[in-house]
């Protein structure tokens, strides 16, 4: 049996079991190296020493001094002790204060006569400076080499700098602290995973030294020192570890799909009443080149809402048919699949129609597939999807089953990524006879690190130009609780575009259609129709009549007093007041999918004048002729999911109008996000601002999990440039060497970083 390196040794053989236990459970630290890289949050630095008379407010202090005297108070009727100890330096005086069970110790050992240091952060209680308790080391006990001994001892206290540890209840940062200092020899041992080349070349510390100064640092500048280090192992590892996912996709076989000259992309080309754009024309060349290659493409398609992503999808999946394949498009939401079934059957006309009377020689067949469809319906969709006859097919997860079989697989477009787990990608991609070519798609554009680090194992491509005839979208906030009357304007303003002979949208967080909401309805936001009225509701708990698209409140979100608006008390209340005479309909995921689709239909065939919906009509829908969008409770959606709804209205000549209504205040984090919206078009600076706001565990998404636990030290917005140059240095290591056998350190921490649980994250990429 091989021996247990020193960092793999349970943490339990050094700390204990109850120790162990609580670090298991609570911090989900197993070994040794769990503990080595559970890294101090931060660093508290206890400063030089002070005066007592020169004590700054709010800041942290060191000071020597000796106890005066020291006297324990009750408080609450006896139930609560106190302890008041006075210090005195010659200089001043300054009152230390310790609660509770805090009490007992200080109480033994700082007795009147007493020196000692002591640190915190200064305060002010009944106009008197003091520290809540503060840490403190005795000096008379701690200096047997006299006056010599008790300088050194302060010098030492008080240079240091204190690393405070990300803890838990049952376990407090000073002994985790201490747990750190039994294991931090082990650190000497730690496997190196930089090639030394690398290392060199960039100036960096050894891994053990990096870990030693991390924990234990003497200076500001150790900190530095290990944290760039630490950083770029983690960059380098994740990066190797896709770089090789990337070379192994690029060994598979795959048909090289050629569209056929004259054939059903030149025949829809010709057709098209507008002009592509640059960037359209620049990246369906990209995606032609790989559909060209004997290896599947992966290639990620991300771009500005509204920047005409369907479109190179459309012409992609054409030149997939002309080779002879087919082409499927994956949908997160019925909704979506049957609008971008409707719009690609539309551009495409008789081309759509293969096989069918009055259709084109040249066309094939577009199938609809979802979950819903009548049993005659789905069984007509599988068996020309088996035979062949359709070429295109578009689908939910509905597409995904067992059942579903395909004559010749070429091309998987996955629209909306973040909405796809990587086993759904994966199950579809298995439907092939050898692995098809993949495209997906963002809905919103997110920075180009993150794309490296969770989209990794794909080549990015990003359309950043709108198509001609695109008109600019005015995004304004409308202070509901502030300013009642902005909100009435807001509805005169909706009023005036239907009058122009265009129509709006009106989103809503919540359904609205649960019993015990209708049951308790009553009070709420107001809408403005008359200076009392109301448009919200008093609702049953949260989860009541929660849409599958509604939003999750972001955190910092205002809205928590009352239940969110919604779409069924909104709509009623906007037909009987400020929108009476209007043609208004509703729109939701709990809709039968008929319903649902005769609803998208008659507002697109401008017979509906406001939808008053949910986010379900967040991505993909396409209805030129409407131009407002009133977002209710916009404090409760999340930046980028604005800026996506945004974009359904200005698709046309007409300018479109974006209003955020929220209840939110002033002064609010939450307004200042629909501040940073209302503020800008650009969807890249908003995904980064929308980033930052979150924790990097939300960044990566819940089906990275493998990643997320990996990046300790990492910050996939802030650290771009390591990011980029450990994947350039990961691609060349690996194009040199795939196997890693000339390093063995790397592949060692490889498969660390790849063991079961996260090893989908990467295989199923």
């Amino acid at each position: 049996m091989e021996p247990v390196s020193a960092l793999d040794e349970p943490l339990k053989k050094l700390l204990g079991g109850a120790t162990a236990k609580v670090m298991a459970e609570h911090l989900g630290l197993h070994t040794v190296g769990d503990l080595l890289h559970h890294y101090p949050r931060r660093y508290e630095e206890r400063g030089r020493l002070t005066p007592l008379s020169d004590l700054p407010l709010d800041e942290h202090v060191t000071v020597v001094a000796q106890v005066a005297d020291a006297r324990v108070l009750g408080f609450n009727n006896g139930r609560g002790k106190r302890l008041e100890v006075t210090l005195t330096d010659g200089s001043g005086r300054l009152q230390l204060v310790f609660f509770g069970h805090g009490v007992h110790k200080p109480h033994q050992e700082l007795l009147p006569g007493r020196r000692a240091m002591f640190a915190g952060k200064v305060g002010v209680f009944n106009r008197k400076t003091q520290l809540a308790h503060p840490t403190y080391q005795l000096l008379d006990a701690a200096a047997p080499d006299g006056e010599a001994g008790v300088r050194e001892a302060v010098d030492a206290f008080a240079g240091r700098l204190l690393p405070l540890y990300p803890a838990c209840k049952q376990l407090d940062s000073w002994r985790i602290a201490k747990a750190v200092d039994t294991v931090l020899p082990s650190a000497q041992e730690a496997v190196d995973p930089l090639p030394a080349a690398l290392r060199e070349g960039r100036g960096f510390v050894s891994l053990p030294e990096a870990l030693v100064k991390v924990h234990r640092p003497q200076t500001k500048a150790d900190i530095e020192d290990a944290r760039e280090r630490l950083k770029w192992d983690e960059a380098f590892v994740l990066q190797t570890a896709l770089a090789r996912r990337r070379y192994a996709d690029a060994q598979l076989p795959a048909v090289a799909r050629r569209p056929a000259p004259d054939g059903l992309l030149d025949a829809f080309d010709a057709r098209l009443p507008f002009t592509l754009t640059e960037g359209q024309r620049k990246v369906s060349g990209e995606i032609f080149d790989d559909l060209a290659t004997e290896h599947p493409m992966h290639r990620l398609l991300q771009g500005e809402v509204g920047s005409g992503k369907t479109m190179v999808a459309l012409r992609a999946m054409l030149a997939v048919v002309d080779s002879g394949g087919q082409a499927a498009m994956l949908a997160p939401t019925e909704v979506l699949a049957q609008q971008h079934h409707r719009s690609i059957t539309e551009m495409m006309g008789d081309l759509a129609e293969g096989g069918m009377l009055g259709g084109s020689a040249l066309g094939t067949k577009v199938v609809l597939l979802t979950g819903s469809m009548g049993t005659a319906a789905r069984r007509r969709a599988l068996l020309e999807l088996t035979t062949g006859e359709a070429g295109l097919v578009v689908g939910t997860h509905a597409l995904i089953e067992d059942k579903v079989s395909f004559h010749d697989l070429g091309l998987v477009v996955v629209d909306e990524q973040h909405r796809f787990g990587v086993e759904q990608r994966d199950a579809l991609r298995s439907k092939g006879k050898q692995p098809p070519h993949l495209l997906v798609m963002t809905a919103t554009p997110i920075p180009r690190t993150v794309a490296m680090t969770v989209f990794g194992d794909l080549e990015t491509s990003v359309l950043d130009q709108l198509p001609a005839g695109r008109s600019p979208i005015a995004t304004h906030v409308v202070p509901a609780a502030d300013k009642p009357h902005f909100l009435a304007r807001a509805w005169e303003r909706v009023r005036e575009e239907v009058e122009g002979g265009h129509q709006a949208y009106v989103v809503c967080p919540r359904i609205g259609d649960d019993p015990e909401e209708a049951a308790g309805a009553g009070g709420g936001a107001k809408t403005g129709t008359k200076a009392g009225s109301k448009t919200g509701a008093k609702a049953a708990p949260k989860a009541a009549g929660k849409d599958p698209d509604e939003p999750d409140a972001p955190s910092g979100s205002d809205g928590d007093k009352r239940p969110p608006l919604a779409v069924l008390d909104v709509a009623a209340r906007l037909s009987a007041g400020p929108l009476a005479g209007l043609r208004i309909e509703v729109l939701h995921g709990r809709m039968n999918p008929d319903d649902k689709d005769d609803v998208m239909r008659r507002f697109a065939a401008g017979q509906v004048d406001v939808l008053v919906a949910t986010t379900v009509i967040e991505v993909g829908v396409n209805v030129p002729n409407a131009t407002a969008m009133v977002i209710m409770d916009a404090d409760r959606f999340g930046v980028s999911q604005l800026h996506q709804l945004r974009g359904r209205v200005g698709r046309g000549s007409a300018a479109g109008l974006c209003l955020l209504v929220s209840e939110a205040h002033e002064a609010s984090p939450a307004r200042a996000r629909l501040g940073a919206v209302a503020a800008t078009l650009d969807g890249f600076e908003l995904s980064r601002i929308d980033l930052e706001q979150r924790r990097e565990g939300d960044v990566l998404g819940q089906a990275q999990s493998g990643v997320r636990s990996s990046l300790r030290m990492l910050a996939v917005i802030d650290d771009e440039e390591i990011i980029a140059a450990a994947r350039a240095e990961a691609t060349r290591i690996v194009a040199a060497d795939p196997e890693l056998t000339g390093h063995p350190e790397l592949r060692t921490a490889l498969d660390a970083l790849l063991d079961k649980d996260r090893e989908e994250f990467l295989d199923k990429g």
